[in-house]
């Protein structure tokens, strides 16, 4: 209608995630990889429903803490043969998604202090116009965890929303819940 004095109505964002992101998926190495690991979890919403329609992308060092990625000049720590350092999954129906990969090494942090076993996480999903940026520690970690300089500046009672929980041999749980109680830290970057 010319000339409407409506306002446009409001539009979300996707699921467009699969166009244009080809190549990467959740295996970071081989099943069966000497290593290997799962991390699994669910994506809940705001009302603690499943996000069916999530994207997730993951970014790590290797088992020894390096990165394979031209800015790690470490050349002390070897490069891991097949293991590239990042991934991506999709939510399937029931939210669930799955990584293969492996527990990363401690790393460095800009200080030089050590940071515990970590992996970094983004989070897109429909209704969200940027990405989130969170991360994954691991639950059989405690006294690296309890040194890390950036698990230790959360708030105590929300720490443990970043760590992954011990889901059998060689498996992980990390639920990832984007607004609400039990809401996941999300970091400013």
């Amino acid at each position: 209608m010319a000339g409407s004095t409506l306002p446009t109505p409001s539009q979300t964002v996707g699921p467009f995630f699969n166009i244009g992101l080809p190549g990467v998926d959740s295996k970071l190495v081989p099943e069966g990889a000497d290593g290997a690991i799962r991390l699994t979890g669910v994506v809940y919403d705001g009302e603690g429903e499943v996000a069916p329609d999530a994207l997730l992308e993951i970014w790590q060092a290797n088992r020894s803490g390096r990165y394979d990625h031209p800015d790690d000049r470490r050349d002390d720590l070897p490069l891991e043969e097949g293991f590239r350092g990042y991934g991506r999954a999709e939510t399937g129906e029931d939210g669930s998604f799955e990584f293969v990969t492996v527990k990363p090494g401690p790393v460095p942090a800009p200080d030089g202090a050590q940071q515990a076993p970590h992996i970094m996480m983004s989070v897109l999903a429909r209704g969200l116009l940027a990405r989130l940026a969170t991360r994954v520690y691991f639950g059989d970690e405690a006294q690296a965890n309890e040194a890390d300089p950036v698990l230790s500046s959360v708030e105590p009672d929300r720490r443990e929303t970043l760590v992954a929980t011990v889901d059998g041999e060689g498996a992980y749980r990390f639920d990832i819940r984007l607004q609400g109680t039990g809401e996941t830290v999300f970091f400013e970057v």
